[in-house]
């Protein structure tokens, strides 16, 4: 009884993170070129065609909790050496956002990293590095972490402290408030 209720949600968790994605998983024939191609699956917990598999045979609670669609850089590395052509990138950030909705966050400096970064796009249309560099600090813990760095990057003009925004800053607002009517980024 107790299995056929694990089956199910994992099921749902399949059906819901194949919709998201646009991905449809029984597509990957388990061939390996996703994961013999990917820059970070050294320091992966599981390889990306081991996510995949996870999700297949319905073990996507394990997938939740993995490191590794965290670490994904959505290089793209894999869609492209793909013979089925499936998207490991949006698959990875579907299954990243359904452990977000979980609370299930397993890279927290990942996640921190990210939502800055998103943050500076939407309020200025392009990263703000110094503004992301200490929020990202701040929120991190580590509030000192690049503080040798920045005098010297100032001095060389590399890093302003003041942002630059982009002329159609609507457009960028307009894109991010697209995503969250479809049910996606930051809340």
């Amino acid at each position: 009884m107790e299995l056929a209720g694990s089956l199910r949600r994992n099921q749902t968790l399949k059906n819901q993170v194949e919709a998201e994605s646009g991905v449809v998983l029984s597509d990957c024939y388990q061939c390996g070129k996703c994961s013999a191609g990917c820059p970070v699956a050294p320091w992966m917990d599981y390889t990306p065609r081991q996510v995949i598999r996870l999700l297949q045979l319905g073990l996507g609670e394990v997938a939740l909790k993995s490191h590794t669609p965290w670490l994904c850089a959505s290089c793209q590395a894999c869609y492209t050496r793909c013979p089925r052509e499936v998207n490991l990138p949006r698959l990875m950030e579907a299954v990243r956002q359904e452990a977000r909705r979980r609370g299930m966050i397993n890279e927290k400096k990942v996640d921190i990293f990210e939502q800055a970064f998103l943050g500076t796009l939407e309020r200025y249309g392009r990263a703000h590095e110094m503004g992301l560099m200490v929020q990202y600090n701040l929120q991190s813990g580590q509030p000192f972490k690049d503080a040798l760095l920045a005098p010297p990057l100032l001095l060389k003009g590399k890093i302003s402290p003041f942002p630059m925004k982009i002329k159609d800053i609507a457009g960028i607002k307009n894109i991010f408030a697209r995503v969250r009517a479809r049910g996606g980024g930051r809340s």
